[in-house]
């Protein structure tokens, strides 16, 4: 083998083990998380369908919608809290807007924050306590008139879409 062959050879094992250690969220997205259907239902009894990817494990959490592009207007990701707490999220390296929906045990909507600043290190709470944060389209809940008090169907709060 040449000097210059063992060099690139050399070179080649240290850029592999550099390219396993790259991590979602913290340079690129995370694989796209299993989806299940939800439904919010308004005032009126209008039904708007979600397929929402579901963050379980702390570590999808903490990488949720971190570098996607941009989420579908019937796209989102919801954040099961597995009981009621207080939610505190941030856009941190999240290049999008987003509406941020907090919903209680009993699936109603508690809290909406619209339009979020991508990339802002300032903390979105949810003023209570809550068992999913739901994120969307940025302005999508304005469009569908959705707002506080709204139910949403799914079997994180015992119903069904």
């Amino acid at each position: 083998m040449t000097r210059r062959q063992t060099l690139l050879s050399a070179l080649g094992l240290i850029a592999a083990p550099a390219a396993a250690l790259a991590q979602p969220g913290v340079d690129r997205p995370q694989p796209k998380l299993p989806t299940e259907r939800l439904v919010i239902v308004g005032r009126e009894g209008r039904r708007h369908e979600f397929d929402v990817e579901m963050a379980i494990s702390p570590d999808q959490q903490m990488v949720g919608l971190m570098f996607r592009p941009s989420v579908g207007a019937n796209e989102g990701m919801i954040f099961d809290w597995g009981s009621p707490r207080e939610s505190s999220m941030w856009m941190r390296n999240t290049i999008t807007s987003l509406d941020m929906v907090f919903i209680a045990a009993d699936g109603r909507i508690h809290r909406i924050a619209e339009r979020t600043v991508p990339l802002s290190l300032t903390p979105i709470d949810s003023r209570g306590p809550v068992r999913a944060t739901l994120e969307l389209q940025a302005g999508i809940t304005e469009r569908l008139d959705i707002r506080v008090g709204d139910r949403v169907l799914h079997r994180m709060f015992g119903t069904a879409p």
